[in-house]
């Protein structure tokens, strides 16, 4: 978190010595496109009588695409929206399973300086995570593995950085809040576990105002 703010007072500093002031305004909309990155957080699920039997869920990166509306300066509502990431399974290393997932979030943010031109935000809001293609490595016969989909909290923090009137580069990280039940099923049994990844999602993009 120290280095982030570095950043982003670094950012700030030599971007006011490099354009004027360009706001964004009450009623303007914002569309930003870029790449994004979700980093699962830990491990996402231990065995309790095998501790060593851990699966993880490794990061993905994947298109992102980002649209807001200011209430006001400083208020605005935005909607993340992805192509699909895609996430290996892992135990020790070894790939188990992969998965993707669309995380479709909405968040209330607020505008710390709206008349600068280095923007910084912070906004909270909630996740929707739907998993799909879900499957087992070797597609072993006769089993599979399911993820249910995810509803949780999202918390996020950001910057615009004004290159003119309309345009602008953004960064912005975030963190969600996801938690599946998994299922496993061999066609004669089924066992459920959940599964937290709480990633971190990185993303870079650029940005139009009309």
């Amino acid at each position: 978190m120290k280095v982030l703010v570095k950043f982003f007072a670094a950012v700030a500093i030599l971007a006011s010595f490099a354009l004027p002031a360009l706001a964004h305004e009450t009623g303007d909309w914002i569309v930003r496109a870029g790449v994004g990155t979700v980093d699962p957080q830990g491990t996402a699920y231990t065995d309790p009588d095998e501790p060593d039997f851990a699966i993880k869920v490794d990061a993905g990166t994947s298109l992102t695409l980002t649209g807001a509306y200011m209430f006001s300066p400083n208020l605005a509502f935005e909607v993340l929206a992805a192509w699909p990431f895609n996430h290996d399974i892992t135990v020790l290393g070894i790939k188990i399973a992969e998965t993707d997932h669309l995380p479709p979030t909405f968040s209330l943010q607020y505008h710390f300086s709206p008349d600068t031109t280095f923007q910084p935000y912070a906004g909270v809001g909630l996740n929707y995570t739907m998993f799909s293609g879900t499957k087992l490595a070797g597609n072993p016969a006769g089993v599979s593995l399911d993820l249910d989909d995810s509803f949780g909290f999202a918390a996020q923090l950001g910057a615009d950085m004004m290159l003119s009137d309309k345009w602008m580069v953004n960064f912005d990280f975030r963190w969600i809040g996801i938690e599946s039940d998994a299922t496993i099923s061999d066609g004669t049994s089924i066992e459920t576990f959940k599964v937290t990844i709480d990633p971190i999602v990185y993303s870079i993009n650029l940005g139009y105002k009309f």
